[in-house]
């Protein structure tokens, strides 16, 4: 594991920046699969929210975790819970998807 310390929470132009500059965080998506279908970051991993902890096995060991919902709270709460079972890489994405598509990617579906 790497020494790095990560921050509970970025927002999507951090992600964004990252993401440009080459540095590869798994993004995972906890809404429902009737959500994950109208709209993604590409590249993001799906494991709804209620799957989570029998999900751990699908997580990558290294690297950050950037944990992303429709809004942010949702995913907010799967940090949380991730942190408190040791994964101190879980980072949320504040303003989730919408706030993705508002600032980054503005020809994403929104609802």
């Amino acid at each position: 594991m790497s020494d790095e310390t990560y921050p509970f929470e970025i927002g999507v132009a951090e992600l964004k920046s990252w993401l440009d500059a080459g540095k590869k965080p798994t993004i995972v998506d906890v809404r429902e699969a009737s959500e994950y279908e109208i709209c993604r970051i590409a590249g993001s991993l799906h494991i709804p929210m209620g799957t989570i902890p029998d999900s751990l096995d699908r997580l990558p060991k290294d690297g950050p975790l950037v944990v992303t919902c429709h809004h942010g709270g949702r995913s907010a709460r799967v940090v949380s819970w991730l942190r408190q079972q040791g994964i101190d890489r879980a980072i949320n994405l504040a303003g989730g998807v919408d706030q993705w598509a508002a600032q980054v990617d503005p020809d994403m579906a929104r609802y």
